[in-house]
């Protein structure tokens, strides 16, 4: 018991491990992995309170209150609600036991203390992370401006007075048109699942 507290004091349990794919089973986050759906895990950072499993849909956090308590909370951010952002990786010093990747998911920021032994994979990380938050930002810009596109082209046809159109029909035309073309754009522009980014820099 001893033990236990002068880790958590030294802060020694919350330095996370990288988990080996064959060992994704063994983790209790894997139980919340929609596999059913086709959710599969792609990087799974372990510490002995914490468990963080980025999927191609989303970050499954286990987040416990101590290395000595069982009791754990569960919080899950889709990636296609929650745009990751401001991702940054701090890498050992010449006494540093870690490394230290940091990212914002929606509203939260998150920053994950990793042995220093295991920086290559979380350089991996950084780069799918900083992906993922680039095209993320890329696409919402496009949809914002394809939006106000839209905005404008139905402004200006309700703007109109003519006495040999049919305004009514036409505007109603307009709206259908509107919301089809919109479905799609989400479809196109709105990622749900990134894993042809992981499988692009995810080497392990």
């Amino acid at each position: 018991m001893f033990g236990k507290v002068a880790s958590d004091i030294l802060g020694l349990s919350d330095v996370g491990s990288v988990i080996k794919p064959e060992n994704y089973d063994k983790v209790d986050a894997d139980d919340y992995v929609m596999h059913e759906d086709d959710e599969k895990i792609f990087f799974l950072i372990k510490s002995k309170s914490d468990e963080y499993c980025f999927t191609n849909k989303a970050l499954i956090h286990l987040d416990g209150t101590s290395a000595a308590s069982k009791k754990r909370t569960l919080r899950r951010y889709d990636y296609s609600t929650n745009n990751i952002s401001n991702v940054t990786l701090e890498t050992a010093g010449t006494v540093d036991l870690d490394v230290e990747i940091k990212f914002t998911i929606g509203s939260l920021t998150y920053s994950i203390d990793v042995h220093k032994k295991h920086i290559e994979e979380v350089k991996d990380l950084y780069k799918a992370l900083l992906k993922i938050a680039e095209i993320s930002h890329d696409n919402g810009v496009i949809f914002g401006y394809a939006k106000e596109s839209l905005q404008l082209a139905s402004t200006t046809l309700s703007s109109m007075r003519s006495a040999e159109s049919n305004l009514t029909a036409q505007f109603k035309e307009l709206n259908e048109a509107a919301f089809s073309w919109l479905v799609n754009a989400k479809k196109q522009y709105l990622i749900k699942d990134f894993g042809f980014v992981f499988e692009r820099y995810i080497n392990n």
